[in-house]
C-alpha cells in the first residue's frame, strides 16, 4: 500500500480496527444470510393497493421475516462511491479513537445501515481499473497519486455512472469506514493469494507489520466482535436447519366471530332465526416466489360461518363480509400465479378461487378486506367486482403512469373451466369479461370506470352477486341471463384521518332463453373511514347505501322492486397489536327486499381477527 495511505492509517487505528472486525462479520454471514433470507420484491398485501389499479400488493407481502432480516442487516458493503478516503482520514481520527471502546455497537449498526444502502444502490459505475477512467480527477489534484495507488495497486475504488469520482464532496465517517473496508478486503485477498498486485510488487513486510500492530492494539475489541460473529453463525445454522422453505412463506388469518340477527320477522314473513352463533374462518396462504418478483399463492381454507340469508332472514342483504360454511372441512380455496411483465404490468392467472377484487383496485381501500374492513358483504365494494367469483381466469393490470391505468379480466365459474362437456369449458359456458380505467389526478383522489359483460346459464343466475334483492339477483326466474354492468367508483383522502369513498352501479340484464325480456338494476353506496382513530391501526367506518334493486323488468311486472331498501352500517376496528384486531360492528336493513311491508332487520357481530 502507498506510503501516503499508510501514514494516514497510522492516524486512525480506531476506525481501521472497527472496520476490520465488521468486515469479518460481513464475510462470515453474507452467504448464509442470502441463502435463507432472499426475499421477493413483490408489492403486496391483499388489503391495500400497490399501485393505481392494483391492490396487491404484497405482494409486499412476501418481503418480511423478522428473524432473517436481522441477519441481512449485518452485511457490510465492500464498495464505496463517495469522496476521497484520504481527504477525510485525518479529520475523523480523534473522534474515532475516543468512541470505539464506548460506542462499538452503535457505530457498527450505523456503518451496517450505510453499507446496506450502498449495496442496494444502483448508481455505482463498478470497479475502476485506471484512474484515467475518472474524468473529474486530474494529475494536478493533490490526492491524484493516492487515488492512483488505491485504484491500480489495490483495486478498491469505484466511480459513479457519469464516470466521475466527486472527490470534493462531503463524506461521513460511515462512508469512510465502508470504503476502507473494501481496501482491507483487497489486502486480505492479496495476502491469502500470496501473489503480486496488478500494479507490480506485493504485500511487503512493512504492510504486514502495520496490520499486526493494529490487531494487537485492538485485541480485546476483536475478541468481543468475534463472539458476536460466532453467535450469528450459530443462528444462521439453526435457521438453515429449521426453515420451512427457501422459496415459500406461510401466512395465515383466523377469524373468531360472535354474530346474530335481530328484528320482528324475516323478509316475506316468518320468524327470524335469531340465536347467537359463534363461528370461525381460517385461511392459510402458502406464498412462493421463484424469481423474486412473482408469486404462487396456494390458499387452504376452513370455515363454518352461516350465511344470514334465505331461511335465516329471508334476504341476501343481511350477509356478513366473511360468511361461508364448509363445516370446517379444509378445502383448496385459491390457487393463483402472479408475475410481472416489465415494470408496469402484472398478470394474474387464477386456477381456482379467482376474484376480480383480489387482483385489482376497488376504490374502497379501508373497507374491502373481509377480515379487517366492513362487517357486511355489501359494504366492502361495488358488487360489479363479484361477477363469477371464486372462478378460473386471467387478469392483466397495466399502469401507463402514476395517473392512469387499465385492467382487463376474464373468468368462468370454478366448476366449469375444467369440464370439456359441450356448453362448458373456458369459452362455451358462463363467463364474465371486465375492463376498468383507473385515474388518479392527485395522490389523494382516484376514481375509476368499470364495465363487465357477463353470461349466466339456466338455473345458475346471480346478476348482483348475492348482495341485493331476489329480483336483482335473478330477474328472469332462473332463465339464462346476460348482463352489461357499469360502475363508477371513487376514493378521496381529505386528510390522513378521513377518507370518503363511494360507488354507483347500473346493470342492464337480458333474458337469453325462452324469451327476450330485459331488466334494469341499480345500487349505490358511500363509505366514511376514520383511520388511526384513538390508536394507530384502528378504524372507525360508516356505510350508507342502497343494495341492488330491480327498478324495471318486462319479464313479469311483479318481479320489479316497488320500494327501496337502505343499508346503514357502523363498525370500529380496534388494533390490539400487530397480529390481533377486534371489530364490533352492526348494520341495519330498512325495508328488506325493497319492500316497505317488511320490518327492519338488524345484524350485529364481534369479529376477532388473528394474522400471522
Amino acid at each position: 500500500m502507498s506510503k501516503t495511505l499508510w501514514n494516514a492509517l497510522k492516524l486512525s487505528p480506531a476506525i481501521l480496527g472497527a472496520t476490520i472486525l465488521v468486515s469479518h462479520a460481513s464475510v462470515a454471514t453474507e452467504d448464509a444470510s442470502r441463502t435463507i433470507a432472499q426475499e421477493p420484491t413483490i408489492a403486496a398485501t391483499d388489503s391495500s393497493p400497490a399501485g393505481l389499479s392494483s391492490n396487491q400488493p404484497d405482494l409486499e407481502a412476501l418481503n418480511s421475516v423478522t428473524t432473517v432480516a436481522s441477519l441481512e442487516s449485518d452485511k457490510l458493503s465492500p464498495n464505496i462511491t463517495n469522496s476521497s478516503v484520504l481527504a477525510q482520514l485525518s479529520d475523523a481520527t480523534d473522534e474515532a479513537s475516543t468512541t470505539v471502546g464506548q460506542q462499538t455497537n452503535t457505530t457498527l449498526d450505523r456503518i451496517e445501515q450505510y453499507s446496506q444502502q450502498s449495496t442496494e444502490s444502483t448508481d455505482s459505475l463498478g470497479q475502476v481499473t485506471s484512474v484515467s477512467q475518472l474524468r473529474d480527477v486530474q494529475p494536478t489534484d493533490w490526492a491524484f497519486q493516492a487515488l492512483q495507488s488505491l485504484v491500480e495497486r489495490y483495486g478498491c475504488i469505484e466511480g459513479y455512472p457519469d464516470r466521475t469520482y466527486r472527490g470534493n464532496r462531503a463524506m461521513t465517517r460511515y462512508e469512510f469506514a465502508a470504503g476502507l473496508n473494501a481496501c482491507l478486503d483487497r489486502i486480505r485477498e492479496l495476502i491469502e493469494a500470496s501473489r503480486p498486485t496488478p500494479g507490480g510488487g506485493g504485500i511487503t513486510e512493512q504492510d504486514l507489520e502495520q496490520l499486526r500492530r493494529l490487531q494487537e492494539e485492538f485485541r480485546s475489541e476483536l475478541a468481543t466482535l468475534r463472539g458476536r460473529v460466532d453467535t450469528l453463525e450459530a443462528r444462521t445454522a439453526r435457521l438453515e436447519a429449521q426453515q420451512f422453505s427457501t422459496t415459500t412463506k406461510l401466512r395465515g388469518e383466523a377469524i373468531f366471530a360472535l354474530a346474530s340477527v335481530f328484528g320482528d320477522e324475516r323478509a316475506g314473513g316468518g320468524d327470524l332465526q335469531d340465536n347467537v352463533i359463534f363461528a370461525d374462518r381460517v385461511r392459510l396462504n402458502l406464498d412462493s416466489s421463484f424469481t423474486g418478483k412473482d408469486r404462487l399463492r396456494t390458499r387452504l381454507q376452513a370455515r363454518n360461518v352461516t350465511q344470514f340469508s334465505g331461511g335465516v332472514t329471508g334476504t341476501n342483504m343481511t350477509r356478513l363480509s366473511f360468511d361461508g360454511n364448509d363445516d370446517n372441512n379444509v378445502t383448496l380455496h385459491r390457487l393463483e400465479y402472479r408475475f410481472p411483465i416489465g415494470s408496469k404490468t402484472n398478470v394474474y392467472i387464477d386456477a381456482i378461487g379467482g376474484e376480480y377484487n383480489d387482483n385489482m383496485y376497488t376504490f374502497n381501500p379501508l373497507f374491502e378486506s373481509s377480515g379487517q374492513g366492513s362487517v357486511s358483504r355489501f359494504g366492502r365494494f361495488n358488487p360489479i367486482y363479484r361477477q363469477t367469483a371464486e372462478g378460473t381466469g386471467i387478469t392483466v393490470d397495466h399502469n401507463f403512469s402514476k395517473a392512469f391505468g387499465i385492467t382487463l379480466g376474464y373468468q368462468v365459474p370454478r366448476d366449469q373451466g375444467n369440464d370439456p362437456t359441450e356448453g362448458l369449458g373456458l369459452f362455451n359456458g358462463a363467463y364474465s369479461a371486465l375492463a376498468q380505467l383507473a385515474i388518479r389526478p392527485s395522490k389523494n383522489v382516484d376514481f375509476g370506470f368499470t364495465y363487465v359483460r357477463s353470461l349466466y346459464k339456466d338455473g345458475a343466475v346471480s346478476v348482483s352477486s348475492g348482495t341485493g334483492s331476489t329480483f336483482a339477483n335473478n330477474p328472469f326466474a332462473g332463465e339464462a341471463t346476460s348482463a352489461d354492468h357499469f360502475g363508477l367508483q371513487g376514493s378521496f383522502r381529505l386528510s390522513r384521518y378521513f377518507v370518503i369513498s363511494g360507488w354507483g352501479g347500473y346493470t342492464r340484464a337480458y333474458q337469453e332463453s325462452n324469451g327476450d325480456a330485459d331488466a334494469t338494476i341499480i345500487n349505490y353506496a358511500v363509505t366514511l373511514g376514520f383511520p388511526d382513530l384513538g390508536k394507530k391501526g384502528n378504524l372507525l367506518g360508516f356505510v350508507a347505501g342502497q343494495p341492488p334493486k330491480a327498478t324495471d323488468n318486462n319479464y313479469f311486472v311483479d318481479r320489479e322492486d316497488d320500494d327501496t331498501s337502505y343499508h346503514l352500517e357502523a363498525f370500529y376496528r380496534i388494533q390490539v397489536n400487530n397480529n390481533i384486531s377486534i371489530t364490533p360492528g352492526a348494520f341495519v336493513i330498512l325495508n328488506p327486499e325493497h319492500n316497505d311491508n317488511n320490518d327492519a332487520i338488524y345484524v350485529g357481530t364481534l369479529r376477532t381477527t388473528f394474522t400471522f
